[in-house]
Order: C-alpha cells, then sequence, then structure tokens
C-alpha cells in the first residue's frame, strides 16, 4: 500500500480495494506583488541612467578642470612680464585665438547639459511611476499590518518581522510621513503612534529633515482629539520650549487651558452612579468581540482551538475523485482541515509547472480586484479587497483547461457552468476582508448575468508559500487555513438544499511578509442537479 507521510499518528482502516490512511489533524492560525517587482526594475534602470548622467557630469567638469590649470599657469606667466610674453608674436597669435574663439568653446561646453539621457528615461519611466493615492496606500497597507499582528511602532521601524530576508528601517522622516497621512484620514490613533516614534528616534539623535516643532505641533493635536487634555498640553509647552513664537501653539494653548478649568468643574459635580456606569460599560465592551477582533486573532495564529473530541473526527487520507478513472491507480493526498463546515486540502495537487505557467498568463492581465455589488449586481473595487486579480478560460491555455477538468474529476462537480479561473496576486498588506462567496437572499441579482444560479462551492489553489501572514480563516467557526505552495482547499458555500451555509463567511488575512499568490475556481448550482442532489432538510 502505498502511503505519504502526515505529522500525525496514523490509523489504518479498509475501505474498498485498499487500506486508506487517516490521521489526527490540527489548527493554527497598492498593491500586488507581480506589479511591485516591476517598480523595482523600473528604479534598478534608472539608477542606471542616473550613474551614467553622474560620469558624464564628471568627464565635464574633468576637462573644464584641466582647461582652468593650464591657463591658470599660463596667466601666471604672463602677468609676470605682459610686454615681454606678448612680444613673442605667437603669444600675441594665441591670446587672440583663445579670446575668440577657445573660451566661447568652454562656455559651450559649460552650458552644455549633460542630463538629456538622463531626464529623457526619467519622462518615459515615470508613467509608471506611483502617485500619491498609491503612496497613500502602502502606508495604510502598513497600517493595516499593525492593527492585524499587534506589531508596535518601533517593531515596524526597526525591521524587526518574521521570515525577512532584507532588513529594512525606517527613519524618523519616514514615521513623519506615515503620521501625516494617518493625520489626513483623520486616523489620529495612529498619527499619535507614528508622530511618536519619529519624535523618539530624533531623541536619539537619528539625524533627519524632520523638524520637532512640525511634529510636536501634529502630535499634540492627535492626543487631544483623543481626549487626552493633560497629554496634548504637556506636548504643547515642549513644542513652545522650541519655538516660543509659535502661533498655533500658543493659541491651543490657551484654549486647553480654558478647556482644563471648564473639565475641573463638571468633575465636581460628577457622581458615583455615573462611574459605575462607565465601569459597566467597559465589562461589556470586553466581553464583546466582534468580527473584526475575531477575524485579527485568527490572523495571528490565536484562533479557536478544536476540542480533542473534534479533533479525532478529521482525518488524511488518498482519494480517487469517488472511484475516478484518472485517480484510481494514482489517488491523491487529502486532508480535513475542518469539519463543519467541511474544508479539506488536497495536497501536490498544482505542479510548480503549472503555477508557473499560470502567473505568467495572468500577470499581464492584473488589475485591482473587484467584488459584486450587492446593489447593482456589477462588478466593483472595494476597500476591504485589496490585491490585483486576472481571469483565465480554460480554451487560452492546456494548462488552464486540465486545471480545470481536475477541480471538475476531484469534487465530482460540473466545471462547465463555473467561472472562469480567478488568479489573484495579494503583496505585502494585501488582504480580502470577511465575505461570503454566495449570493444572499438580500442580494437575488448577484450572479443574474451568468445565469447559473448561486456560487455552490469554492475551490482554492495556494501557488505560492508566504514567509509571513496571509492565512486564509473563517471568524464564524475559527478555522485557519494556511498557505502551503501546490496544496488547494475545497468547501461547499451551499447545502444541498440550495440554502446558503453562514459559516463559510472567511477572509484572506493580510500578507505581512512576501508575496502571496493563489487561483481560485467558484462552481455554480446549474448543472449539479443529478452531481449533487437537493434534500428536503433547509440545513443538509
Amino acid at each position: 500500500m502505498v502511503q505519504y507521510a502526515c505529522t500525525h499518528p496514523w490509523v489504518l482502516v479498509a475501505s474498498g480495494w485498499a487500506l486508506y490512511p487517516f490521521v489526527l489533524n490540527q489548527f493554527s492560525c497598492l498593491l500586488a506583488g507581480g506589479h511591485m517587482t516591476d517598480l523595482i526594475n523600473t528604479e534598478k534602470d534608472l539608477v542606471v541612467s542616473l550613474k551614467d548622467y553622474i560620469k558624464a557630469e564628471e568627464s565635464k567638469l574633468e576637462q573644464i578642470k584641466k582647461w582652468a590649470e593650464k591657463l591658470d599657469q599660463l596667466t601666471d606667466t604672463a602677468t609676470k612680464d605682459p610686454e615681454g610674453f606678448l612680444g613673442h608674436p605667437v603669444n600675441a597669435f594665441k591670446l587672440m585665438k583663445r579670446l575668440n574663439t577657445e573660451w566661447g568653446e568652454l562656455e559651450s561646453l559649460v552650458l552644455k547639459d549633460m542630463s538629456d539621457g538622463f531626464i529623457s528615461n526619467m519622462t518615459i519611466q515615470r508613467q509608471f511611476f506611483p502617485n500619491d493615492e498609491d503612496q497613500t496606500g502602502a502606508a495604510k497597507a502598513l497600517l493595516r499590518l499593525q492593527d492585524t499582528y499587534n506589531l508596535d511602532t518601533d517593531t515596524l521601524s526597526r525591521g524587526n518581522l518574521p521570515g525577512v530576508k532584507h532588513k529594512s528601517f525606517l527613519t524618523a522622516e519616514d514615521c513623519f510621513e506615515l503620521g501625516k497621512i494617518a493625520y489626513t484620514e483623520a486616523d489620529y490613533y495612529h498619527t499619535e503612534l507614528w508622530m511618536e516614534q519619529a519624535l523618539k528616534q530624533l531623541d536619539e539623535g537619528e539625524v533627519s529633515s524632520a523638524d520637532k516643532v512640525y511634529i510636536l505641533d501634529y502630535l499634540s493635536y492627535a492626543v487631544y482629539q483623543q481626549g487626552d487634555l493633560g497629554k496634548a498640553m504637556a506636548l504643547t509647552r515642549r513644542l513652545l520650549e522650541l519655538d516660543p513664537e509659535h502661533q498655533r501653539a500658543n493659541g491651543n494653548m490657551k484654549y486647553f487651558e480654558y478647556i482644563m478649568a471648564k473639565e475641573k468643574e463638571a468633575n465636581k459635580s460628577s457622581t458615583d452612579s455615573e462611574d459605575q456606569q462607565e465601569k459597566e460599560t467597559e465589562v461589556k465592551k470586553k466581553d464583546y468581540l466582534p468580527e473584526r477582533r475575531k477575524y485579527e486573532m485568527l490572523c495571528r495564529g490565536e484562533g479557536l482551538k478544536m476540542t480533542p473530541r473534534r479533533q479525532k473526527r478529521l482525518f488524511c487520507r488518498y482519494y480517487d475523485g469517488n472511484r475516478n478513472p484518472r485517480y484510481i491507480l494514482g489517488p491523491v493526498k487529502q486532508e480535513d482541515e475542518w469539519d463543519k463546515p467541511r474544508i479539506v486540502r488536497f495536497l501536490d495537487i498544482i505542479s510548480d509547472e503549472e503555477i508557473e505557467t499560470v502567473k505568467e498568463l495572468a500577470k499581464p492581465r492584473l488589475s485591482r480586484a473587484t467584488v459584486h455589488d450587492p446593489e447593482t449586481g456589477k462588478l466593483t473595487t472595494a476597500h476591504y479587497r485589496v490585491s490585483k486579480s486576472a481571469w483565465l478560460s480554460g480554451y487560452e491555455s492546456p494548462v488552464v483547461s486540465r486545471i480545470n477538468t481536475r477541480i471538475q474529476d476531484l469534487t465530482g462537480l460540473d466545471v462547465s457552468t463555473a467561472e472562469e479561473l480567478q488568479v489573484a496576486n495579494y503583496g505585502v498588506g494585501g488582504q480580502y476582508e470577511p465575505h461570503f462567496d454566495f449570493g444572499r437572499k438580500d442580494e437575488p441579482d448577484a450572479f443574474k448575468e451568468l445565469g447559473t444560479g448561486n456560487r455552490i462551492a469554492t475551490w482554492l489553489f495556494y501557488m505560492s508559500d508566504v514567509s509571513a501572514g496571509g492565512a486564509t480563516v473563517f471568524p464564524e467557526v475559527g478555522a485557519s487555513v494556511w498557505p502551503k505552495k501546490g496544496t488547494a482547499v475545497f468547501w461547499y458555500n451551499l447545502f444541498p438544499s440550495g440554502e446558503g451555509d453562514y459559516s463559510t463567511r472567511h477572509a484572506a488575512c493580510p500578507v505581512l511578509v512576501g508575496n502571496k499568490w493563489v487561483s481560485n475556481k467558484w462552481l455554480h448550482e446549474r448543472g449539479q442537479e443529478f452531481r449533487r442532489p437537493c434534500t428536503l432538510s433547509e440545513l443538509e
């Protein structure tokens, strides 16, 4: 019997023609990388062009320097005895020639612009440069990672992230820019964090163009907006020590003192019952666990742990697609990732060669990923989905056609009514917040234009490993599925009755370090009538 290695004890069970191995399973929890790579190459090309410009300028200055040294010696000699020097007819002629011709040539050399080649290349490449919106998006991605993975500003600033190959630091000026971007978004929480980090690095002696006065100005206002009046006053005093004439700081100080005096009066009339009410509210806040917090905990690997009894029902096996002729002699490796909803992972299901082909087909078409708008029924971009995607049809490549056939054989579902293979690339900070793949009852027109019914199931290929982050998580049930190159996961979005399974609500966690490539196939209801018959119960 052929076996494959699992990380847990085996339980062998006789079933049909072969023994199937079973195993217990355990669980743990802008701007795509493909285009970012192109930007790296663009910057490298610009650096080469810049170095060529520097060489040209150096060559020009070397010529001017030699000319100046030669004339310096000549004029030193001539000025000591002008009449005697000019008494030589050759010297008189050469003086006329220099002043009439050669100084003009030197003037042309000095005025010659050596930057034409560099500026021309810069002009061509500028069309591919990111804009202000892209820079803001990159900053927001950093802030998103900071929140999701509970990273403090010092850790991020020093580049101390798990799995990094090329460590990088944020300067005080970088921290200041992050704080300013947060400020323009009225995100005073992150403004405070990053302005404080910039100030800390300057206080530690970092040489920077960032100005403490500007930092303290932003910081004091951000702190005030969050209700910490005492700290805002202390920061404003520090600002005034550096710049006593700062008009806004002097005005703020007077206002803060006025507000502080009013608060002291108000505090005298406050009652103990109000304090008790605040405590009760705080307790409720702590007890309440919103989806966002569940999602972030799962992304960090802090998800719910299965009971041993449930874990015993999770196995790994060799799977032949219900005796599909293609897999009877060569079954695939399949592992249970979760029980309800049932999520299975197929191992070694897509080869490195197939992955590279899919990526190369998709790269030229990658564009900002879209979602279905429940109101219009049309595709649109959304802030909660940050990735780039492309769609590939089976007729475009034998590899894509072969992948589609593989999905049909192993799921038993008809792929002729499925959507095209979607390829998605998530760069650092790329994510897809909690969502359903299927259309809910309040979205009757979600897939109307396709005419193939609702999305009955999802097949998701992982086409890269991710250094840190990037898990697929299911907040409703506490499941986390981690990317592993060459594997795929599969789950049903609908019960056999056609009702939506709301426990399949899932999300793609932000990529902390690395680059995540996935491709997915959404299978629809039409064509599955006899492949997955309806049941009489809504929840079966």
